[in-house]
């Protein structure tokens, strides 16, 4: 629990009378909740073929669409401008938008589907592509309420079956606090475009079924509750940590009904046993979670090499040696597999008296820029996840005004929950999500710092 005292106090009348700016409560998933909690308005600019599609996914999940702003509050609002290429269609959008964000519910969510910039026909194709970034970033600044805005690039030879997962994920109440996000979409790597080809299509309340999860740094805090998540959602769990975290480890394992694996994970030998141990127990694995971490802060001028090179070990040497393993194995590895790997906005934003810890999530972030490619010749992707600040013992533990200062330099004003982290690696993780590949996602509530 966010144990967040302001924003509790904030949605009293007492502080409403007061004249206390309200931190709002965000609208968080909850199995067997519907996608939306009412209606969406669905249009486009142009040419664009995915408003129909996603019309069609928001009334399949049992609420209504409008292709205008009216006087009813809307759950969400959903943009397609894949097809914009003129400073008029620009515009256009404009006229859209302003009179659909008044009517944003609380909690509600805007998405826009834009082009790839770097595919535009000409300058001014390249200059409006690109000028959506900005707008989409900056909506999400003057939304209020827990509203959030997110932008998906969509390459032009992607399907709309291709956005389908990353379109339920920033509708639904699973991305609570990811905000001012831009997320590429090209063809998926290791699942069909064409749902016609899919044999057994993907449950909404189980999207991990049949997936065999592992979660290194599982015992406890942010890996716990990613165990949890992917648990719920249908996957098989594989909880990863040392051995001096074991008792912890084996309630992770017993609560999500999956298997304890102690290993250190900057053993020499720690890719062979885990490889070893997910053939012969599970036939291989489908989604590879990388969470583990550790922090051990000091300012540059007084770092020793044994701070630098912990961190650095745990962080991202250990990643490094076990998605080699996973690209040399023909077999650990299934079609369709997913990394997602836990970064941070240090590795973004940088931190003072964090240069190993910022240097270790920064280096996430190239390790999955370069293996994206690797991995989709595999016919699997790799991912990033890049929290800000989030709600867990450490942070509870932090100087009361650091600690506020953390929770509300974002668009929410509020910390997010391990939970949020879960569920964008959820989303990330199943086999739908194939369009998604080399992407830094930050979960950070639009934190202005790195932004």
């Amino acid at each position: 629990m966010s144990n967040d005292r302001l924003r509790d106090f904030s949605n009293t009348g007492i502080a409403g009378r007061l004249g206390v700016p309200r931190v709002p409560v965000l609208r968080r998933h909850e199995p067997g909740q519907p996608l939306l909690p009412g209606p969406a308005l669905v249009t486009g600019v142009g040419a664009g073929r995915f408003a129909k599609p996603i019309a069609a996914l928001v009334e399949e999940s049992g609420q209504g669409v409008v292709e205008s702003a009216g006087e009813e509050k809307l759950a969400a609002v959903v943009l397609d401008l894949t097809a914009v290429a003129s400073l008029a269609d620009l515009a256009a959008a404009q006229q859209i938008l302003t009179p659909a964000v008044r009517k944003i519910a609380p909690s509600g969510r805007l998405l826009v589907l834009g082009p790839e910039p770097s595919e535009a026909s000409t300058g001014e194709a390249a200059a409006v592509a690109q000028a959506l970034d900005g707008l989409v970033r900056s909506i999400g600044k003057e939304l209020r309420a827990g509203a959030t805005a997110n932008l998906l690039v969509v390459a032009a030879d992607a399907l709309p079956a291709a956005v389908d997962s990353s379109v339920r994920f920033f509708l639904s109440a699973r991305s609570a606090y990811v905000d001012g996000q831009v997320v590429h979409v090209g063809v998926p790597v290791g699942t069909p475009q064409d749902p016609v080809g899919m044999d057994d299509p993907i449950d909404p309340d189980r999207p991990l079924a049949g997936r065999v999860a592992v979660v290194t740094g599982a015992a406890r805090g942010i890996g716990a509750a990613i165990a949890d998540t992917l648990a719920r959602d249908g996957a098989s769990i594989v909880a990863v940590d040392i051995p001096a975290a074991g008792e912890n480890l084996a309630k992770v394992a017993n609560r999500t009904a999956g298997v304890a694996l102690q290993l250190d994970i900057t053993a020499a030998d720690a890719p062979e046993r885990l490889l070893g141990h997910l053939r012969e127990r599970h036939g291989g694995v489908d989604l590879m979670v990388h969470n583990a971490g550790i922090t051990r802060d000091k300012l540059l001028a007084n770092m020793d090499a044994a701070r630098w090179d912990s961190v650095l070990a745990v962080n991202l040497a250990a990643q490094l040696r076990i998605n080699d393993a996973l690209l040399a194995d023909e077999t650990a590895l299934h079609e369709a597999g997913r990394i997602v790997c836990v970064s941070s906005q240090s590795g973004i934003a940088g931190n003072r008296g964090q240069t190993n810890y910022a240097a270790s999530k920064a280096g996430i972030i190239g390790m999955v820029r370069a293996y994206a490619p690797r991995f989709a010749e595999r016919g699997a992707t790799i991912n990033a996840v890049a929290p800000g600040f989030i709600e867990t013992e450490m942070t509870q533990k932090m100087p009361l005004g650091t600690r506020e200062a953390g929770r509300r330099v974002n668009s929410l004003r509020q910390g997010g929950l391990p939970v949020d982290v879960a569920e964008t690696i959820g989303w990330l993780g199943q086999s739908s999500s194939g369009g998604v590949n080399g992407q830094v996602v930050r979960v950070c509530g639009q934190s202005i710092l790195g932004a």
